[in-house]
Parts: C-alpha cells; structure tokens; sequence
C-alpha cells in the first residue's frame, strides 16, 4: 500500500476509505474541540472563501457596502467561532455550509439597512 499524505506523515488511508484531505482533518480537529485548529484551516480555505464571497457579492443590488473581506471573516466566524463546534462531513460540506452562511450576513445587513432607511412615525 502506498502511504496517502493527506492521512498524514507516515499514515495509510484504511482501506476503501477516502483519504483525507488537509482541510478534512482540520475540520474534524475542530469538531474534536482542538483550539489551535481553526487557526490551521483558514489559510486553506481563504482564497476558495474569498471568491465566495465575490460572487456573492456579485449578485447583490448595487450600493452595497459590505466588502468581501468582511463578508469572508463574518461567515467563518459563524463556521467556526466559539459556539459549540459543527460537524463537517468533508471539504463541500464546509463550503457549503459557508455559502448558507454568507447568504444569511448579506440578508441580515440587508434587513439591517432598510430598518435605518424607514421614516420614523
């Protein structure tokens, strides 16, 4: 058997398992209460979470300001901050999750704005 690098230095995958990428591992530290984890992850999945973020963005009414940057550290807050950890089955499932999550900040801040934009009676 071939060692699978993502198992980790010197791991094999177990057979008819799919190995584990780097996030996947970290994803599941994260879940296992590891306090360092999310620390790990983030430089993993920024880009794929900025461009995102961008596209999301991409999809809003003009004027809006809430940047992409913002919009990616609001969500993986949300992801990984320190509620009670959520499980992640893999990789998809984490971005998954994030795209849920980016909708409900765009939906909030939207619902924020219009709240501030109604004449008081």
């Amino acid at each position: 058997m071939i060692p699978n690098r993502a198992a980790g230095p010197g791991r094999l995958a177990p057979p008819g398992t799919a190995p584990m990428t780097d996030a996947t591992r970290i994803l599941s530290a994260i879940e296992q209460g590891d306090p360092h984890a999310a620390g790990e992850l983030l430089p993993l999945v920024y880009d794929e979470l900025r461009r995102l973020a961008a596209q999301r963005l991409a999809q809003e009414t003009p004027g809006q300001t809430l940047q992409a940057t913002a919009l990616v550290h609001e969500a993986y807050l949300r992801l990984v901050g320190p509620e009670p950890p959520r499980s992640y089955h893999d990789r998809g499932h984490f971005f998954a999750a994030a795209a849920t999550a980016m909708r409900r900040i765009l939906i909030d801040h939207a619902r924020r704005k219009q709240t501030h934009k109604l004449p008081s009676s």
